[in-house]
């Protein structure tokens, strides 16, 4: 009998299912990330409790940092996305659905918090007013800022002008 069809075939397979399994998962574990942080609702900022051994929202959380996380949602136009500013580090990093990590800033490139819109293309009527556009290359995502918080009276400080921040359709009435 001939087993070398029936072995070229079984590598075929398991070549496709792994490409398949490489491309599907980090979509479904994102999916599942903007489920657990979204509930309720897609553009609206979700800060966490402070980090503690048993905190798993997020993988492995630094307990030095206050979390603030918004799953955007760019099918009915553009999102303000503002951090207001803070004392010591900060960063917001934004992620597409598939999980890449497709933009950061944080407080040594922007020392008085951040602006920017989210998009999925920069308008063609887009002037020049030092507008900040970001092209995210899906519609769903995850929008993160840490804050370095170490102790608990940061943490409250940090959950304060937390309050602050923005996470809403263009649209929408910023305030």
């Amino acid at each position: 009998m001939n087993w070398g069809k029936y072995v070229f075939g079984a590598v075929v397979i398991a070549a496709l299912v792994h490409l398949a399994a490489i491309y599907a998962m980090p979509r479904v574990l994102m999916n599942v990330a903007m489920e657990r942080i979204g509930a309720g609702g897609a553009n609206v900022w979700r800060m966490s409790e402070r980090v503690t051994a048993a905190s798993r929202q997020i993988v492995r959380p630094s307990p030095d940092f206050a979390y603030s996380a918004c799953v955007f949602d760019l099918s009915r136009g553009p999102v303000t996305i503002s951090v207001a500013p803070w004392r010591d580090y900060w960063s917001l990093s934004l992620y597409a659905a598939n999980s890449d990590n497709f933009y950061v800033v944080d407080d040594r490139e922007v020392r008085n918090g951040a602006e920017i819109t989210l998009v999925r293309r920069v308008p063609e009527d887009a002037d020049d007013d030092g507008a900040t556009f970001v092209v995210s290359p899906s519609t769903r995502g995850i929008a993160l800022i840490r804050r370095l918080a170490p102790t608990p009276s940061a943490y409250d400080d940090a959950k304060a002008v937390a309050a602050e921040d923005v996470c809403a359709s263009a649209a929408a009435p910023v305030g």
